[in-house]
C-alpha cells in the first residue's frame, strides 16, 4: 500500500492522537482525521503548529516521517524512528566502511541516471535530448569533470526557457520546485531509513550541517519527475505555491513508472533504490536499481500517467469581468 502524504498548511492547527487516528483541530474543534496506518509522511508547512508527544511517538512506531518545513517550503528538520530495521547495525557498519573507490563508482551511477532522466524529461517535452546520453557516458568514477553541472546548464534553459535560473531562494517556478523536492526528499528519507541506512552518511554530499546527505544523493535521478510536474503547473497558469499546487505536487510519489517488475509507484521505486544501495554496501558491488540507471533500463517520464493539473486562478482581468467591450 502507498502511504499518504498528509500536509498541514494552515497556521495554528493542533495535531493529536485518538484511537489510531491523527486528529487535526482548530481552536479546540476537530476539522479532520487520518488513520495512522495510512500515513507515510506528515508535512508540517505552517506557523504555530502544536503536536502531542503521543502522536509523534505513534507515527515513529509506524515508520512515518514528520517533516518540518521553513517559510521557503524546504525541509528544516525530519523526525524518524531510530529502531526500524532488523539488520540496521550491520548495514550502517557497511555504509560507514564503504571504500572510496566504491563510493565514487556509486556516485557515478547516480549522476549517469540523473542525466539520462533529464534527457528523458526533455524528450517527453519534444526538446532535443540526444546530448544527454552522450553526457551520461562521459561521467567517470566520482564525476571529477563535474559533468552533472554541465548537464544542468543545458537542461534548465531547454525545459523552462532561456530566462530561467535555478535559485532555491526565489519564488515562482523555483518555489514550486522547492516544494516538490521537499515531497521527494521526504519520500526518499523514508526509503533510506526503511532500508536500514543512516541518512547523514552520504556518497557525495558531505555537508556537516545536512543530516540527510545520503537522501540528497539518492534522490538525484528522481528530480526530473518533479521538474515535469512543476512545468505542467506553470503551463496551466500557476506561478506560486498554493494549496492546489501543493496537492498536485504531493501526487508525485504515487506516479506510476514502467519498471522491469511492472508498473510501480515512484515511492516503491525509491524504496528499491535505497535497498539496492544497502545491498551494494554489504556486498562491495556497484549495482543500483534506479530509473535511468546502468543496465539498459530507462524509465522515461513519457510513459507516466500524469493527473490533470488544477485549474489556474483567474487573472486580474478575468476576476474584474474583462476589459473594454464587455
Amino acid at each position: 500500500m502507498i502511504g499518504r502524504i498528509v500536509e498541514i498548511a494552515e497556521d495554528g492547527r493542533h495535531l493529536s492522537l485518538s484511537r489510531g487516528f491523527l486528529v487535526v483541530e482548530e481552536r479546540g474543534k476537530e476539522i479532520g482525521r487520518v488513520a495512522l496506518d495510512d500515513i507515510a509522511v506528515v508535512m508540517a508547512n505552517a506557523h504555530g503548529l502544536t503536536y502531542s508527544n503521543t502522536l509523534l511517538l505513534a507515527l515513529a512506531e509506524r515508520g512515518a516521517v514528520v517533516v518540518l518545513c521553513g517559510p521557503n517550503h524546504l525541509p528544516a528538520a525530519f523526525l524518524w524512528p531510530v529502531d526500524g530495521h532488523h539488520v540496521q547495525a550491520q548495514r550502517m557498519r557497511a555504509q560507514l566502511n564503504v571504500s572510496s573507490p566504491q563510493a565514487k563508482r556509486l556516485w557515478q551511477i547516480l549522476v549517469r541516471a540523473k542525466i539520462r532522466q533529464q534527457g528523458a524529461a526533455l524528450e517527453a517535452r519534444g526538446e532535443p535530448s540526444g546530448a544527454f546520453e552522450a553526457l551520461a557516458r562521459k561521467v567517470r568514477s566520482g564525476d571529477p569533470e563535474n559533468v552533472e553541472a554541465q548537464a544542468a546548464r543545458r537542461y534548465w534553459p531547454l525545459l523552462f526557457g532561456e530566462e530561467f535560473r535555478r535559485d532555491a531562494d526565489s519564488g515562482g517556478a523555483n518555489g514550486l520546485l522547492n516544494y516538490g523536492y521537499a515531497i521527494l526528499r521526504s519520500t526518499m528519507a523514508r526509503a533510506v531509513m526503511a532500508a536500514g541506512l543512516h541518512p547523514s552518511l552520504g556518497l557525495f554530499h558531505h555537508n556537516r550541517a545536512n543530516p540527510l546527505c545520503l537522501v540528497d544523493d539518492l534522490m538525484e535521478p528522481f528530480r526530473p519527475f518533479v521538474d515535469l510536474a512543476v512545468l505542467r503547473l506553470i503551463e496551466s497558469g500557476h506561478r506560486a505555491v498554493t494549496p492546489d499546487t501543493k496537492r498536485f505536487l504531493a501526487l508525485v510519489p504515487s506516479l506510476d513508472l514502467p519498471t522491469a517488475q511492472g508498473t510501480t509507484p515512484l515511492s516503491t521505486v525509491a524504496a528499491r533504490a535505497a535497498t539496492s544501495l544497502a545491498l551494494a554496501y554489504e556486498s562491495g558491488d556497484s549495482t543500483l536499481d534506479l530509473p535511468g540507471g546502468d543496465g539498459g533500463r530507462s524509465w522515461a517520464p513519457t510513459a507516466l500517467e500524469w493527473p490533470p493539473p488544477p485549474r489556474a486562478p483567474p487573472t486580474a482581468q478575468e476576476a474584474g469581468g474583462g476589459g473594454k467591450g464587455d
